[in-house]
């Protein structure tokens, strides 16, 4: 199973690297764009809650967006300590672009609506699980 998850993410990355090179955006970047996208503004914890990514990895991801002109880092208002990413005016406008993108997936995939919502909510349901486990701390076997 661990093989073919891989191969799989490996292969998705390939198919979004080509999907995503018109946007000028790499898919890490894309999932930060889609978060922001969903949500608005959000503390910098916040996006890599959602993300499941550490601050050593977002931050220079996000960086890269700033440098792009995609996204801006600001102190929060409320909370000196709170650094919080927004869109700017070509984050915001980019997400039009970036409309076709999950089309082209999953006519890329050749899975049909129906078969792509069933992956998803198996993935989804594996990931629950593993996250458990993992809070459980694992049983040891014997």
């Amino acid at each position: 199973m661990c093989f073919s998850l891989n191969a799989a993410s490996r292969a998705f990355g390939s198919v979004y690297r080509v999907i995503l090179k018109d946007l000028g955006i790499t898919y890490p970047q894309y999932l930060v764009l889609l978060v922001l996208w969903e949500h608005g503004d959000l503390p910098v914890k916040k996006l890599g809650e959602h993300l499941r990514l550490d601050s050593g990895t977002l931050s220079p991801l996000l960086k890269r967006l700033e440098a792009a002109g995609l996204v801006r880092r600001e102190r929060s208002v409320r909370d000196e300590r709170s650094v919080e990413v927004r869109l700017t005016e070509e984050g915001v406008a980019l997400r039009e672009r970036a409309e076709q993108v999950p089309r082209r997936i999953v006519s890329a995939t050749s899975f049909d609506v129906d078969e792509i919502r069933d992956l998803r909510a198996r993935l989804d349901r594996l990931t629950s699980a593993l996250d458990a486990a993992v809070h459980a701390e694992l049983p040891d076997e014997g």
